[in-house]
């Protein structure tokens, strides 16, 4: 009985082992020559998200976001606001996380706490396009800010 057990527990851990080692090949993002061009760009963008039925604003400077979010980002109206309030609460705990841990991360990306809170409708154009400045920041950078691939 104890001899049966113990080939027992053997098999299921040599399962186990198996089974947690054989992760499927990792995801990699694939980068368009457009995008790349956005990637590249030295020149200054500013962007000020805000919507006009609330009195929250975003200023974004970053070179290139501007030409992404026109041209590679998907269109006003693709995703939900529930789904872009959702992922964007994800995002904000980890960039935020980041900041406060400059040792660990680098601070020249992740200079500023982002102040925002999942209980405030700041209104679709708000959420979409710090959800868009989240893609386009972890397709750039190489970075991974939650379980999300970040894709577009």
């Amino acid at each position: 009985m104890k001899h049966t057990f113990l080939k027992i527990f053997g098999i299921l851990i040599m399962v186990f082992m198996m089974v947690s080692s054989c992760g499927g090949a990792k995801e990699s993002l694939s980068i368009s020559d457009d995008e790349k061009k956005a990637f590249t760009q030295k020149v200054g963008d500013t962007i000020n998200i805000a919507d006009t039925k609330t009195e929250y604003e975003i200023i974004i400077i970053e070179p290139g976001f501007n030409f992404w979010l026109n041209s590679i980002a998907k269109p006003e109206g693709y995703y939900s606001q529930s789904y872009l309030e959702n992922r964007n609460n994800v995002y904000v705990i980890e960039w935020n996380q980041r900041v406060l841990q400059p040792q660990v991360y680098d601070p020249d990306l992740y200079e500023l706490q982002i102040d925002y809170s999942p209980n405030i409708d700041y209104g679709y154009e708000v959420n979409y396009k710090l959800y868009n400045y989240f893609i386009y920041f972890q397709r750039k950078y190489n970075q991974r800010l939650g379980p999300f691939i970040p894709r577009i």
